[in-house]
């Protein structure tokens, strides 16, 4: 059931139902991590910009995918507001961290595993959504989910293309591969609290 959705194939293993699950059963929990996770997509794409100003084809790409971050951040705060789920901060899971730790520290290393890292969140993320959209009970809510797939799918597309822009393609796809394969590991065992990337 669960395979019978596009995904995109840099990814090494397909979300378990189990986290279909989890995540249906607290879709308000789910809801305001989702507002986390698109306020820090907006961050990450800004902070690309200001660690690499002079990429201007970067900067082009990142401005507007910063924008529309933004307003689905703002998006699904108005379903927050609709649910009387107040704006709050939640404790995250170790995926975004165990991400980090895998990105070299030296340049220009650190510039391909962090197009490449977000690239691989933005594809969870596309796989997810499509998920939610798929399980959710509440039709309003699995339609605006629906909606939102294909901006993901577009994001991972601009950060594969920005480093295959900036780096040799073949070590670009050696590195992809090697990072898609640790961002499965860390989804291998369900996190306890529901979340996005859990």
């Amino acid at each position: 059931m669960l395979t019978e959705l596009p995904t995109i194939n840099a990814l090494k293993q397909p979300t378990s139902s189990a986290w279909v699950e989890q995540a249906i059963a607290n879709l308000d929990i789910i809801l305001l991590d989702h507002s986390h996770c698109e306020r820090k997509a907006a961050g990450v794409a800004l902070n690309f910009m200001f660690r690499y100003p002079s990429n201007a084809k970067m900067v082009r790409e990142l401005t507007a995918i910063a924008r529309e971050e933004l307003e689905h951040f703002e998006l699904v705060n108005q379903w927050l507001e609709r649910r009387n789920i107040p704006l709050a901060p939640l404790p995250p899971p170790p995926y975004g961290a165990g991400l980090k730790a895998q990105v070299r520290p030296q340049e220009p290393d650190r510039f391909l595993d962090s197009l490449l890292v977000t690239g691989l969140i933005e594809a969870r993320s596309h796989e997810r959504l499509g998920l939610l959209a798929t399980h959710c009970p509440e039709p309003e809510l699995a339609k605006f989910y629906r909606g939102l797939m294909a901006s993901e799918a577009r994001h991972f597309g601009t950060y594969w293309v920005l480093a295959d822009t900036y780096f040799d393609r073949a070590i670009v796809r050696q590195r992809l591969d090697e990072l898609a394969f640790v961002e499965s590991e860390l989804l291998a065992n369900l996190h306890p609290e529901p979340r996005i990337h859990s």
